[in-house]
């Protein structure tokens, strides 16, 4: 069976390969720079997003059609995407013209297979997207184009821009009804993060005052108080510009210590590397927990659900507090670049593969990035006082989930100001602040592609050594490991799991990227 499966995948494999290479179309369709209309189907594939689960009359999907001048056809997959990509890649034959997806990573092994078309191949089609392009800032060419690249150094996953205001954006949080009540200071640094969670724990006995979840995340979120970009896995600084991996370095010793003392003190859940969501959650609305870094989103998701008990309730953000005055900076990690795309389906067919660059090209221009942002006045949005406002519901319904925007498979660009409006008065009170308390760039682990050779020494070592730097840290922390032995494990750590190579091929992968 094994060796039936392992045959079929290299059929797939080299029929994926001989369309990469530019093989005669299936049907003999020829390409033209002719503008789309109502005959050019385009098959979509998306995934579902729980929160926002597909919707075929959502009002965004007829502005697509109309607005990029094709018929679309959209399947949306509910459960288990992974799995239901990779059988619908392994049949070329049946393969749609334009996938999205929701993790870049997730792209690579069908760039590898030859499943994809790289933008820079189909750029003929693509003009709006080379203007859009070449109007970037630095840093967002950073963010939104290097972010993009695969193993090869090409695009084959659309940039995206304009959600930064929302999309994955950390932020220290605090209850600030709390600090009011009690006339509490809001800390600046970590020793006065120490002594207000001290005083809270007078105040609260039953309470964890620094109440964090997903420990190693969170080290990570909150690691640019002890040194920017620092986290305790691998990252690249780029204030240096070379990789490290934190776990080893000095500033992980500082910051095992400051755990241990608020472990000791019961003054952070004993379990917060392991702490299930539920029970965090609890903690938080019953008055145990003040002091997190989290996502921003988390400010509307507490209050709404623990203001019916107590209207007085108010979790907002903070300035992050410095850890080190010499190293650190009052930042947070930046997690807020989108991390959904389309891709172009290898379908071998000439026409389709350019009738899907001209779709995508569309998403690029102005008029797509209003349209897909508000959609058409009178239906979607009205202008009160100068200013565009969504159109609700009598139930308030927000316009992702009313009209569909910003919902998989639905934009590359998005207004930002459109963007703002889905925001609560909670979260708008403070976003600017957050941001400007994020650090500039993204760690790039969250989206570098690996050769066959590079990905070979990551399997080789890299498990091992989470499962082993991670022990070890519960244990440092929680005191089953004295402080005493951290030189020992870090030169564990550099000589028993090859750090050097694993290095390297971070290195050799980001200077494709560079």
């Amino acid at each position: 069976m094994r060796k039936k499966l392992t045959a079929l995948l290299l059929v797939t494999v080299m029929l994926l390969s001989l369309a990469a290479c530019g093989g005669e179309s299936s049907v003999g369709e020829v390409a033209n720079n002719e503008p789309l209309t109502k005959d050019d189907v385009i098959k979509m594939v998306i995934n579902s997003h729980p929160s926002w689960p597909y919707n075929e009359n959502w009002k965004i999907w007829e502005y697509i059609a109309d607005g990029s001048g094709v018929t679309l056809d959209v399947t949306a997959i509910v459960t288990d995407p992974g799995t239901k990509y990779s059988i619908m890649f392994a049949s070329p034959d049946t393969l749609p013209d334009v996938v999205g997806f929701s993790y870049k990573p997730d792209t690579d092994k069908y760039v590898n297979q030859g499943a994809l078309v790289a933008f820079e191949d189909v750029e003929a089609y693509m003009p709006n997207y080379i203007a859009w392009r070449e109007s970037l800032s630095e840093e967002e060419i950073q963010n939104n184009i290097k972010a993009r690249r695969a193993a090869d150094g090409k695009i084959y996953y659309s940039p995206v821009i304009g959600r930064e205001r929302s999309q994955n954006v950390r932020a220290w949080l605090y209850r600030k009804d709390i600090f009011d009540k009690h006339g509490l200071k809001v800390p600046e640094t970590f020793d006065e993060l120490y002594d207000v969670s001290k005083k809270l724990k007078e105040l609260y006995p039953e309470s964890y005052p620094l109440c964090m979840r997903s420990g190693m995340a969170n080290m990570g979120v909150s690691g640019s108080s002890w040194k920017p970009y620092w986290t305790p896995g691998f990252y690249y600084d780029f204030d240096a510009e070379k990789w490290c991996y934190g776990v080893v370095e000095e500033t992980m010793r500082e910051v095992l210590a400051f755990y241990y003392k608020m472990v000791q003190e019961k003054l952070i859940p004993t379990d917060f590397i392991t702490i299930n969501a539920s029970g965090w959650q609890e903690l938080i609305v019953t008055d145990r927990g003040f002091i997190m870094p989290e996502y921003q989103t988390r400010i509307d998701f507490f209050n709404s659900l623990a203001r019916g008990n107590n209207p007085e309730f108010n979790l907002a953000a903070m300035v992050p507090p410095v850890a080190n005055p010499e190293t650190g900076v009052a930042m947070v990690s930046k997690n807020n670049i989108d991390p959904v795309g389309f891709t172009i389906a290898n379908s071998g067919n000439e026409k389709r593969v350019a009738n899907a660059a001209k779709f995508l090209d569309w998403f690029y221009t102005d008029k797509a990035m209003e349209l897909v942002s508000w959609g058409k006045e009178g239906e979607t949005f009205e202008v009160v006082d100068g200013k565009k406002k969504f159109i609700t519901d009598e139930n308030g319904t927000q316009a992702n989930s009313l009209y569909g925007f910003s919902t998989y498979g639905t934009f590359t660009r998005m207004d930002p100001e459109a963007v703002a409006a889905f925001e609560s008065n909670d979260i708008a009170e403070s976003v600017d602040m957050v941001l400007e308390h994020t650090l500039p760039y993204a760690n790039p682990t969250t989206y570098l592609a690996f050769t066959d050779e590079e990905r070979k020494v990551m399997e080789n070592f890299s498990t091992g050594l989470s499962t082993y730097a991670e022990s070890m840290i519960m244990k440092f922390i929680l005191g089953q490991e004295p402080l005493s032995s951290f030189d020992s494990f870090a030169e564990t750590i550099k000589n028993d799991f090859n750090l050097d190579d694993l290095l390297e091929a971070y290195e050799s992968a980001y200077s494709r990227v560079k």
